[in-house]
């Protein structure tokens, strides 16, 4: 898997988890899925987000 995959798969996972523990534990964790869904947003825009930086350190091929 390249990098773009992985950037999805781990959005797509905390934007899941965000919204199970919203409704499990406390609807503040809607603010997390906000977060990630904007930085996705800006991420199409510019290119650039936090995450794919980390993978890039951790040695995922782009």
């Amino acid at each position: 898997m390249n990098i773009e995959r992985y950037l999805r798969a781990i959005a797509g996972f905390f934007i899941l988890l965000s919204v199970l523990l919203a409704h499990y534990h406390s609807s503040y964790w809607l603010f997390f899925t906000g977060f990630v869904g904007l930085n996705l947003l800006q991420s199409a825009f510019t290119n650039w987000c936090p995450m794919m930086t980390i993978l890039k350190k951790l040695g995922v091929e782009s």
